[in-house]
């Protein structure tokens, strides 16, 4: 088995139409759909398209593929520009310049990441999935991604403070 470097469920969870309850009429008219529910991930603003990331930071570890057969493992090895406190970029405005690797993630690419971790936004979005009951748009708050376990948070250390990726593949990121 030859592994190349990628770059970009600790448990189960259901998505946000299962988890969360029917939302309430406002003056006997039906509240309005969010837009995750109703636009494609192509339709989307610029700024809803970001609100996307729910800040768990598993896209931002380190990963590889078996060349021979494309099973991609996940290290609990974090990205140089990732602050594994509050799992967001140091510098998101020059992550490419700064880690020349970094992926930025566009509408085209979704679906051919196949690394992407099941409980990402956009890959939800895109395979006609609904959004978990902890991410931030459903939750309305930032935390539940860490409450609820499915960020990196005190779970990852920087590539700079490891010798050996490879030695540090995990099974927690699906």
């Amino acid at each position: 088995m030859r592994l190349a470097k990628l770059r970009k469920k600790s448990k189960a969870t259901k998505p946000a139409a299962e988890a969360a309850p029917k939302r309430a009429a406002k003056n006997g008219k039906p509240a309005q759909e969010p837009f995750w529910r109703t636009k494609s991930l192509k339709e989307m603003s610029k700024e809803e398209w970001e609100s996307l990331c729910d800040g768990c930071a598993r896209c931002c570890t380190v990963k590889f593929e078996d060349t021979d057969t494309g099973l991609v493992e996940f290290t609990d090895v974090a990205c140089r520009q990732l602050d594994t406190k509050s799992c967001r970029c140091k510098n998101y405005a020059k992550r490419k310049t700064l880690v020349p690797d970094c992926i930025a993630l566009t509408v085209r690419m979704i679906g051919k990441l196949h690394w992407l971790p099941s409980t990402c936004a956009y890959r939800l979005i895109d395979e006609g999935k609904d959004l978990y009951w902890w991410h931030p748009l459903v939750s309305g708050d930032p935390n539940t991604v860490h409450k609820a376990g499915i960020s990196v948070r005190n779970k990852v250390v920087s590539e700079d403070d490891v010798e050996d990726a490879e030695k540090r593949i995990i099974r927690w990121i699906k």
